[in-house]
């Protein structure tokens, strides 16, 4: 029970790298402050700036514009042949520790409800998630760090994908909680939605954030057992889809950005004076 909720407690400090990280982010190479928005009054009734912009709008891709298409085309991707790997791993991982499943249960299970077990499992939930993310997908829209923005905006697709996809396999498979409450056991949600958000913040930000990140997730999954919601092997389920999902979410968002091509452009060009006319050349990628 002590080591299980030493693990929880993990939860506390790894959320506040997650909120932190993508702070750090935004300040510019250099290390001023230069690439936060302004605060001062507009000048010339200019308020444009202080609207939300889609910042994406030159990849062609993460924009609000594509965000169902993108959504449509993360759903497909799920079943790309690069995920058989992660998945065949992930279910010999799952039917493996299904045998474990009674002895973690005997020995942790206890529904007690603890601080930690408690705050874990409350993390994870659709309470704490779903104000979380939006939060964090407004503040990556007026975001002006790339890679911030990139991360929220993958974030929000890899929870919409993967609640989606755990619903389908709770109602489909049915298996009972361990303490019986009802039969949307298999797999866990909240490990699920932790992994998927892990495996996006690792790609986005590096072993940094993802480690902490992964420890987070685990975390959360194992307060799942403590609170006798979940067998362990329901979190490893839980955790392969989450994973195969952030990384087709990270994976199908960036293509266009991965594909696109260098644009040479003959344009014409004339000099301050206005006297004459030139040509200059405009390169677009």
């Amino acid at each position: 029970m002590a080591s299980m909720k030493r693990l929880v407690v993990l939860v506390v400090a790894v959320m506040t790298t997650l909120a932190a990280a993508p702070l750090r982010a935004q300040s510019s190479d250099d290390g001023s402050l230069a690439s936060f928005p302004s605060t001062l009054a507009p000048t010339g009734g200019d308020l444009s700036r202080f609207l939300p912009t889609d910042a994406f709008r030159d990849d062609g891709q993460r924009t609000m514009g594509a965000f169902g298409k993108n959504l449509g085309r993360n759903f497909v991707g799920v079943f790309a042949k690069g995920n058989l790997a992660p998945l065949l791993i992930g279910a010999s991982l799952t039917g493996a520790s299904s045998f474990l499943d009674r002895g973690v249960q005997a020995r942790y299970g206890t529904s007690t409800g603890g601080l930690l077990a408690s705050s874990g499992s409350t993390a994870g939930g659709p309470s704490v998630m779903l104000p979380l993310m939006g939060g964090l997908f407004l503040a990556g829209r007026v975001s002006h760090s790339g890679t911030f923005r990139a991360a929220t905006y993958d974030m929000a697709q890899a929870l919409i994908v993967n609640s989606t996809y755990t619903e389908i396999f709770k109602r489909a498979v049915r298996r009972e909680r361990p303490d019986l409450s009802d039969n949307k056991s298999f797999p866990s949600g909240h490990a699920s939605n932790a992994f998927a958000l892990a495996t996006v913040a690792n790609a986005h930000f590096g072993l940094k954030v993802g480690i902490p990140a992964y420890l987070a997730a685990g975390a959360i999954g194992l307060a799942r057992v403590d609170m006798n919601k979940h067998n362990l092997s329901d979190v490893v389920a839980g955790a392969t889809l989450g994973y195969i999902v952030g990384r087709t979410v990270v994976k199908q968002d960036g293509g266009a950005t991965r594909g696109r091509k260098t644009r040479f452009q003959l344009v014409p060009s004339a000099p301050p004076s206005g006297a004459g006319v030139g040509a200059g050349v405009s390169v677009g990628w």
